[in-house]
């Protein structure tokens, strides 16, 4: 390899390590943020609970394993938009404007349908599910006894799935942008991804057909959107293929 082929290769990997390792930063920052708030963001997470249910830490180890969640989960939570800039302004450079603008266009996309699934799965999903499994003790005659661990864990069990899945619609236009799927093959496989939303809604469910209803409802709505989007980038990423073309055939004439 020549040195021509090498310092541009070594300028991209002393790109990516600054970028690196501004995510770090930013990720270690909001960690600090995650310990120093996180009594406070517990607190918000169970004051609905605590009036029916008794949280209890059933080992030593609980409240420091509930407070590392927490502050993990939040740093994760505000590092992800710094992140996904970051990723952007790397990969910036090798794309066409156009291709700029549309990848430009799917980061606040991300970041609002993660808040959206998130907000989706805390307060319509989780409250079902803790009602079910309240209303299962009631008629059991047991008194509902919960460690803090295992109820923060059970919590993010659900929101965090959940919040992913909300995800969707930017990954399959992510995917066709880049030609790895199209609508076509997305219709084609539609039974299956049904069959597999509504067996994922079961899991995070209660056994209920409400339930179950609410939750795989809004996936196949998220499908169905899915593939319009994908629609309408793949007829309009065929539109500008043409007018390339087109345009390339003019030039040798």
């Amino acid at each position: 390899m020549t040195s021509e082929k090498i310092e541009p290769y070594l300028e991209h990997l002393s790109e990516l390590r600054n970028r690196a390792f501004w995510v770090a930063v930013v990720f270690v920052v909001t960690l600090v943020l995650g310990f120093i708030y996180a009594g406070d963001i517990f607190r918000w997470f169970t004051k609905d609970t605590v009036d029916h249910i008794t949280l209890n830490a059933l080992s030593p180890g609980d409240p420091l394993k509930v407070y590392m969640q927490i502050a993990f989960l939040t740093a994760c939570f505000l590092t992800i938009p710094f992140f996904l800039l970051q990723v952007w302004l790397f990969v910036r450079p090798g794309l066409f404007e156009h291709e700029q603008k549309a990848t430009a266009m799917y980061l606040p996309f991300v970041f609002l349908l993660w808040i959206g699934g998130f907000c989706f799965a805390y307060f319509v999903i989780y409250p079902l599910v803790l009602h079910f499994t309240s209303q299962i003790s009631d008629q059991l005659g047991i008194h509902e006894f919960f460690g803090i661990y295992q109820y923060f864990s059970f919590m993010m069990n659900i929101v965090v799935p959940v919040s992913l899945l909300f995800e969707l619609p930017v990954i399959v236009l992510f995917l066709t942008r880049i030609r790895l799927i199209t609508p076509m093959l997305l219709q084609k496989v539609r039974r299956i991804a049904y069959l597999l939303l509504v067996i994922i809604s079961a899991m995070i469910a209660p056994p209920d057909l409400a339930s179950n209803l609410l939750i795989a409802i809004p996936l196949l709505i998220l499908y169905e959107v899915s593939i319009g989007l994908s629609t309408w980038l793949y007829r309009k990423m065929e539109r500008e293929m043409q007018m390339t073309e087109s345009d390339e055939e003019g030039l040798n004439t």
